[in-house]
């Protein structure tokens, strides 16, 4: 009997698409930056993921270059191989 339900989101390269298709879905404020608020939040409240879970798909993404995170912690940007993720799939 299995009485813990895998997480959607446990794998980082997952958290990092489902981060990349929250900020696809989000209006830029300028330059294109979304504030980390508005990916924490439906994220964290909305989908029920953990702050471990976005903190391992924030650096994932990252690192693959999806995204950009300012040095400041307050906004990131969807860089080109971000962009075109999800209409690769």
């Amino acid at each position: 009997m299995k009485l813990v339900s895998d997480r959607p989101y446990s794998d980082p390269e997952a958290a990092a698409r489902k981060l990349i298709e929250l900020a696809k879905g989000i209006e830029a404020v300028q330059d294109g930056r979304v504030h980390i608020e508005k990916l924490n939040e439906p994220f964290l409240f909305k989908l029920k993921a953990s702050g471990p879970e976005f903190g391992a798909g924030i650096k994932h993404a990252i690192e693959s270059g999806w995204l950009e995170l300012h040095e400041s912690g307050t906004y990131v940007r969807v860089l080109a191989p971000g962009d075109t993720l999800l209409t690769a799939d």
